[in-house]
């Protein structure tokens, strides 16, 4: 029995750094997602709208074209579903830039981040597994040992116990700070995005006033 107890902490510290492995490298793959296909403040952002405007303002659909093509980040990527589908009216396109811009930027991050959230639930559960193996453990010793309880194996699970759970709080609190920090960049973005596209629209709704 105490193979067993000792082969189950094995594994419950094996599941606790895979959690930890898995947590980070999720979490690193959204941060850097998002800095993707964001703009880092909303001069830059300015910026290129105003190159874009320059060019829409001229009607010069391919110089437009070619500046957002090779640009990955989401508001360019609109734009250039905009100007690519400009004929199908201005209302109906501006529905659909926020219909692509919820699945082909949001739910790809809301995706990769739930990956996150769930290590954050999962650790401290593995942890207080862990937790009640350790005292069960402990316990098992007192009825088995009666008056000669072994204080070095007692103490070994009580150990058992209190690193378990130590270790899924210490995975489960950083996690779920980077979390909340990439939370806030998304909403940053999306305040963006949405500024832009907003300015988007009224560009190329002039541009193809002036071209009637």
């Amino acid at each position: 029995m105490d193979v067993l107890f000792n082969v189950v902490g094995i594994v419950v510290y094996v599941a606790l750094g895979l959690l930890a492995l898995w947590g980070a490298f999720c979490a690193v793959l959204v941060w850097r997602r998002v800095g993707q296909v964001r703009f880092d403040d909303e001069d830059e952002q300015d910026e290129f709208l105003t190159e874009l405007d320059a060019s829409l303002g001229q009607g010069n659909y391919p110089a437009a074209i070619e500046l957002c093509e090779d640009d990955r980040r989401a508001l360019p990527q609109l734009a250039l579903f905009a100007i690519e589908n400009r004929s199908i009216g201005i209302a109906k396109l501006q529905r659909r830039l926020w219909e692509r811009f919820q699945q082909d930027v949001l739910a790809d991050i809301e995706h990769r981040l739930s990956w996150v959230a769930t290590v954050v639930k999962s650790a401290p559960m593995v942890g207080l597994f862990g937790t009640v193996l350790g005292m069960m453990g402990a316990f098992r010793g007192i009825a088995v040992g009666g008056s000669d309880v072994d204080p070095g194996a007692m103490a070994g699970n009580i150990m058992l116990a209190l690193i378990t759970t130590a270790c899924g709080l210490a995975i489960a609190v950083p996690l779920l700070i980077v979390t909340n920090s990439i939370v806030v960049r998304i909403r940053k973005m999306e305040d963006l995005v949405g500024l832009g596209i907003g300015r988007l629209v009224d560009s190329l709704k002039m541009a193809l006033a002036r071209s009637k």
